[in-house]
């Protein structure tokens, strides 16, 4: 073969191989974004529903928008809605009474005592009936709503005493992350301290608090087993939190309508059902532990249960009343929660 011939079919081939090379190489992702995390990093939610979604979102869009899990979050968890709306973060979650302001004020619907036993259920319940005839998205301003979730059954927990009676109650120094189980707990006669979730550890075991309203999951995420002695569980959940997974409104116009497409595919509704069903093994998981602690866990009385749906009820017309003004059926939105969720009405 004579060198020029060769010298062509050696050009062809390295051409070839680049070919293959990039056909073989993953292209860059067009889009980073970066997801705050506040919660413990091995927390079940982060590593059951929220990595995992971060996972779906690559898988979706064939590697055109990546979310990067930060391992410490860009600021406190109650700022966490205002980070991702300022675009400090791209994407956050984090809790709606967080949040001191009215700007939530539908969310409501998703923390009231006896919401479901569930959390696929009540997450999935949830985000249908807010984020439909609630029109949760006119309330989440300057952001997407990607995900609305709420964890199992709210607990009452405590290290003094088991509750009997309403009277158990009072004087007792709870923690609360504020919202309609801070009013409820007032109301019943205890104090309530508001702190995050991390905090709660320093503050129960100094004794700075008696008690704490968490879910099951939470008392074995935060290292609370040793500092507490009862849990006084409810039909339905005493309390429950309502949760949001939101994304800068400029960030998320600037992925393309197909990308956005197949975002929404695996969010929403689907993303309800996952973080739901982290939930319900963690707090699975959970009472093996509170019972291997020696922690008590009972059923509320029939008098403090009668105190609580008392005081329930008319939180729950406050809030009906207050949402009417703004032209929304409170009470058809409460009743269909409540009958996705699998509660009896």
């Amino acid at each position: 073969m004579s060198k020029p011939l060769k010298n062509v079919f050696l050009s062809a081939g390295l051409a070839g191989a680049t070919v293959l090379t990039a056909l073989a190489t993953p292209a860059a992702a067009q889009t980073e974004l970066v997801l705050s995390s506040w919660l413990p990093p091995r927390h079940p939610i982060v590593v059951n529903a929220i990595k995992p979604w971060a996972k779906q979102v690559e898988e979706a869009t064939d590697g055109r928008v990546e979310v990067r899990v930060l391992a410490k979050p860009l600021g406190a968890p109650p700022a966490h809605y205002d980070m991702a709306k300022d675009g400090v973060a791209d994407i956050t979650y984090g809790l709606h009474s967080f949040t001191k302001d009215d700007r939530f004020q539908r969310s409501r619907i998703g923390q009231f005592s006896f919401i479901g036993d569930d959390a696929v259920a009540g997450s999935k319940a949830f985000w249908k009936v807010y984020s439909g005839p609630l029109e949760a998205q006119k309330e989440h301003k300057g952001t997407k709503l990607l995900g609305l979730f709420v964890h199992g059954p709210g607990i009452l927990h405590n290290n003094l005493r088991k509750i009997g009676t309403p009277a158990d109650v009072q004087g007792l120094k709870i923690r609360t992350p504020g919202g309609y189980i801070a009013d409820l707990m007032g109301s019943l006669g205890a104090t309530t301290v508001f702190t995050s979730s991390p905090e709660v550890y320093e503050k129960l075991s100094r004794g700075v608090i008696d008690g704490v309203t968490f879910t099951y999951e939470a008392l074995t995420a935060f290292k609370l087993t040793g500092d507490i002695k009862y849990s006084m569980k409810v039909p339905g959940g005493l309390y429950n939190t309502t949760w949001f997974l939101v994304m800068n409104e400029d960030k998320w116009n600037g992925i393309s309508p197909e990308d956005r497409a197949a975002i929404e595919a695996i969010s929403g509704e689907a993303f309800a059902g996952l973080v739901g069903e982290a939930w319900n093994k963690a707090d699975a998981k959970a009472i093996g532990k509170l019972n291997d602690a020696g922690i008590e866990i009972h059923e509320a009385a029939p008098e403090i249960l009668a105190a609580v749906i008392e005081k329930a009820a008319g939180y729950e017309a406050l809030w009906i009343e207050a949402v009417g003004q703004d032209g929304y059926d409170g009470t058809a939105a409460l009743r269909e929660l409540r009958k996705q969720s699998g509660v009896t009405p």
